[in-house]
């Protein structure tokens, strides 16, 4: 028999961000749980943060990794103490969000059996009432995600839970069950596509992944990587695509993918140059140059 407030784990992962994280750990402190327990997941950081953490939020468990492990291996080391811990669900965060003190009890109204995956309606951080994102489906020939309703003003038009194909790792709650059967994220995804690799092993192993648009968080968008189109975003961007891909498409699917992942750079490139970020450029095709590099170093 399932208890009446399972425990939930809530994580959020820092590396050498103490404001937002301190932000964001201040929104999860007000989530209106009685089951709850709060991890850090320190990703070898050179700031402040573990310390005034410590300082401020005595009741966070911090966990400090010795090195940068990355958004998958990062969040790993605390999916694995919640699972340790006997965590029935687990909230990820990343330290650049504020989630609203409801939201977890909305998701959790829908954590049935075969729901692996649940997702809030996410905003832009300076733009409260634009959404983000609310996950997307996948294009069945070339795996590509859409985000339908990114950049659209919320005037109640995704207010229904609906069931989704993907969903970005920014916030999810996953459930024991899915983490169980399908493992953690794949640490090749050093960051970016790790998301997108765990949707699409959900549904394989035939769970649902639910978007709750009652539930609110957030977003500052992409700070962690330095910011959207940073020579940094595009160089995760550019490996991560290249291993998710390499993992996903098989077959004579190959003939449809590779055409339109080359359409995709070319008009990434066009873009980047558009707007003269030359260095997103170099690190866009040294990502994809070293995802290449570890595929076919791989045989």
């Amino acid at each position: 028999m399932t208890a009446i407030n399972p425990l939930l784990f809530a994580i959020t992962l820092n590396w050498n961000r103490c404001q937002d994280t301190i932000e964001c750990l201040a929104s999860m402190e007000q989530l209106d749980y009685p089951n709850i327990r709060l991890l850090l997941v320190d990703n070898g950081s050179s700031d402040e943060t573990v310390h005034t953490v410590t300082q401020q939020f005595p009741a966070v468990k911090i966990i400090v990794n010795q090195q940068n492990l990355g958004f998958a291996g990062g969040f790993n080391v605390g999916l694995q103490y919640a699972l340790s811990e006997n965590a029935e669900h687990v909230l990820i965060l990343n330290n650049d969000t504020e989630i609203d003190p409801m939201a977890l009890r909305h998701m959790l109204k829908e954590a049935e059996d075969d729901v692996g995956m649940i997702a809030p309606k996410i905003y832009y951080h300076n733009d409260p009432n634009r959404i983000w994102s609310i996950g997307g489906d996948i294009q069945p020939l070339t795996i590509e995600k859409t985000n339908d309703a990114h950049g659209q003003l919320d005037v109640g038009q995704w207010d229904v839970t609906i069931e989704r194909e993907f969903f970005t790792g920014c916030v999810l709650l996953l459930s024991r069950q899915l983490l169980t059967k399908i493992g953690l994220f794949d640490e090749q995804f050093f960051m970016y596509y790790e998301d997108s690799d765990m949707s699409f092993r959900a549904r394989q192993a035939g769970f649902k992944l639910l978007l709750v648009p009652q539930a609110h968080v957030w977003h500052k968008v992409a700070v962690s990587s330095g910011g959207t189109d940073s020579p940094n975003e595009r160089y995760w961007m550019g490996r991560s695509s290249i291993l998710f891909f390499h993992k996903h498409v098989s077959g004579l699917q190959w003939f449809i993918v590779i055409p339109y992942r080359i359409g995709s750079g070319i008009k990434t490139t066009i873009r980047l140059l558009s707007h003269q970020q030359y260095d997103a450029v170099k690190s866009y095709f040294r990502g994809l140059y070293d995802g290449l590099r570890e595929v076919f170093g791989s045989h």
